[in-house]
């Protein structure tokens, strides 16, 4: 072989799409330094494949150690602390607004642990097919079991049988919100949404829709981004090849996170419906939130912010 060939064996056409790609991970904390340590010891073996790679932690005030276990680490990172916890939209925001436009952002909540090769994965879909503006992974329970994070845009038949049946048995005959078993965790395909806890963005997605919307703090900024995506003309894709486990579980000892899913939801809703229309909805998410105020603080919580969420902006 010529020392030319050589050269040319060794250029970045020659390497695996997911290896020429730009690579910026970014976690939005707050008071999260119980799992942010096993996030980043998850990075190596999730990156593997991917050359160019840089990872932004962004805190959003935390006032619990978070911020030292992220210095405390050896992986390399890059440390945004914010003066203000702006909500995780505003965390994403204020890493992408010091990323190259070129690259791509792989958005991690900071209790995601990445499985082997899973972000290369992701980042090989978006590289392969320029159609595809967002691609997500398969998410696994901490315990091994499947987690349904794929998801039907919001609607009032979604809705109501979810308030009416329950989610977890809508989820199982197909009519929720939550799309449950399906060839789709599987084999892949397109989807309308998936939860906001894991998903790369390619960089014609990031210059086609811009900023995700700091209104909602969150829940519901996923819905609106992923929304947004598929106006542009751009595919949101399941890649099940990428897997990652998710802890999850502060929502449910948190009656505030219930208040804000709640009222984020309908708000999201209002925003693109009638008043009629968002009246239904609110109606089916205060009754839901109502047959299962028994049950805990977060549901209660849940039923006030909805009996007072605004309809829209």
């Amino acid at each position: 072989m010529t020392s030319q060939a050589a050269v040319d064996a060794l250029v970045p056409d020659r390497l695996p799409k997911s290896s020429q790609q730009k690579l910026s991970v970014v976690t939005v904390t707050y008071n999260s330094a119980r799992v942010l340590g096993r996030l980043l010891d998850s990075v190596e073996v999730g990156l593997d494949g991917v050359i160019d790679f840089e990872v932004v932690v962004v805190d959003n005030a935390s006032d619990d150690d978070t911020v030292a276990v992220a210095r405390a680490h050896p992986l390399e990172l890059r440390i945004i602390e914010s003066r203000r916890n702006g909500g995780y939209a505003a965390g994403i925001n204020a890493a992408a607004d010091t990323i190259a436009a070129d690259r791509t952002i792989l958005v991690l909540n900071p209790d995601i642990r990445l499985m082997q090769g899973s972000a290369a994965s992701l980042v090989a879909r978006l590289s392969d097919d320029s159609r595809v503006g967002i691609a997500v992974p398969v998410m696994a329970e901490e315990n091994g079991a499947l987690s349904y994070s794929l998801r039907r845009e919001p609607s009032l038949a979604t809705a109501w049988t979810e308030a009416l049946l329950g989610g977890s048995l809508a989820t199982r005959l197909g009519i929720s919100e939550v799309i449950g078993p399906s060839p789709l965790y599987q084999v892949g395909g397109c989807v309308e949404w998936a939860t906001g806890a894991a998903l790369a963005i390619a960089p014609k997605a990031r210059a086609a829709v811009g900023d995700w919307d700091e209104s909602f703090f969150l829940y519901s900024e996923e819905v609106d981004y992923m929304r947004r995506v598929r106006a542009a003309g751009l595919r949101v894709e399941c890649v099940p090849a990428a897997r990652v486990v998710h802890v999850g579980g502060e929502r449910e000892e948190n009656p505030r996170l219930f208040s804000l899913m709640a009222a984020n939801r309908i708000r999201d809703y209002g925003r693109r419906h009638s008043l009629i229309s968002t009246t239904l909805f609110r109606a089916a998410v205060i009754c839901g939130e109502a047959l299962r105020s028994p049950r805990g603080r977060g549901h209660r919580a849940a039923l006030r912010a909805a009996l007072l969420a605004r309809s829209a902006d």
